[in-house]
């Protein structure tokens, strides 16, 4: 059987460990068996523990003490170290064969656009463990308010999408924290973006030679016509992480890799006389 996964990606703080958090509590009130991945040696501790966690095996911080590296540096070296240690990561997801892991990952875009880091895990998931993977990208909703900002987001969600080659599901996170602002005609406009619309509005904002290079990178974004968002609100009420848990089910085939249970028998049958 295989197995199910999903990674969680995007800039620091993006509110990857909050969305993490809100997966495992929505999955356990209907009854759902899921457990959280650290893959960041500089984690702090979260409402829901890590049930595998890779400081465990090496953390950021006694990496820049005794190598005397920065930050990027340190991760560099944790996440070279991770990969010639593949097979403590095998025997830690040993033990969780039916299980649905979340991937907690760092923020760190590098570790996937100039280094091959990421893409290497991914590999090793799908074909070592045989995990039907999923990737899913943060977007703090904050960006929306410069357009060039969302522009350079949506770029580094493309990149993700493409150089990880999975199935992507790109997020707008903390969208609570803007709706008031902005009604829901407004945030559609960058839940389903048009590049070449939002491209148009600052041209009037910024000098030609930056308004032109926002043009360039919309047009490209709109090209791959792949990128589009769905919004996260982490609010008791609110249903988006259920829906997002839905899209994540549909292209990993969550269901269709579950045994089949016998059903309960809530009535019975009354004896023939």
């Amino acid at each position: 059987m295989s197995r199910t996964g999903v990674l969680v990606l995007g800039p620091a703080g993006s509110g990857k460990s909050t969305f993490c958090n809100s997966m495992i509590a929505y999955m356990q009130s209907v009854g759902r068996r899921a457990h959280i991945v650290n893959l960041d040696p500089a984690a702090e501790a979260t409402e829901y523990e890590f049930t595998i966690d890779i400081r465990d095996l090496i953390s950021l911080q006694d990496v820049m003490e005794e190598m005397d590296l920065g930050p990027n540096g340190g991760l560099v070296y944790c996440f070279e170290f991770l990969l010639n240690n593949l097979d403590w990561l095998d025997e830690e997801i040993g033990d969780y064969n039916d299980e649905y892991l979340i991937f907690d990952c760092p923020g760190q875009i590098e570790l996937y656009t100039h280094i091959p880091v990421l893409p290497t895990i991914v590999k090793h998931l799908q074909q070592s463990l045989n995990f039907n993977l999923c990737a899913t990208y943060l977007l703090e909703s904050s960006f929306i308010v410069d357009n060039s900002k969302f522009f350079s987001g949506a770029l580094s969600a493309m990149s993700a999408m493409i150089l990880l080659e999975l199935p992507h599901i790109n997020i707008l996170s903390k969208v609570d924290l803007v709706k008031n602002e902005y009604s829901k005609k407004q945030l559609k406009k960058f839940l389903n973006p048009d590049p070449l619309l939002l491209a148009k509005d600052s041209e009037d904002d910024y000098n030609p030679k930056f308004a032109k290079l926002n043009k360039l990178i919309a047009n490209l974004v709109d090209d791959f016509g792949m990128v589009q968002f769905l919004p996260l609100d982490c609010a008791k009420d609110s249903k988006s992480v259920e829906t997002i848990l839905s899209y994540i089910d549909d292209v990993t085939q969550w269901s269709e890799s579950q045994e089949p249970k016998e059903p309960n028998d809530e009535f019975e049958l009354p004896d023939e006389e």
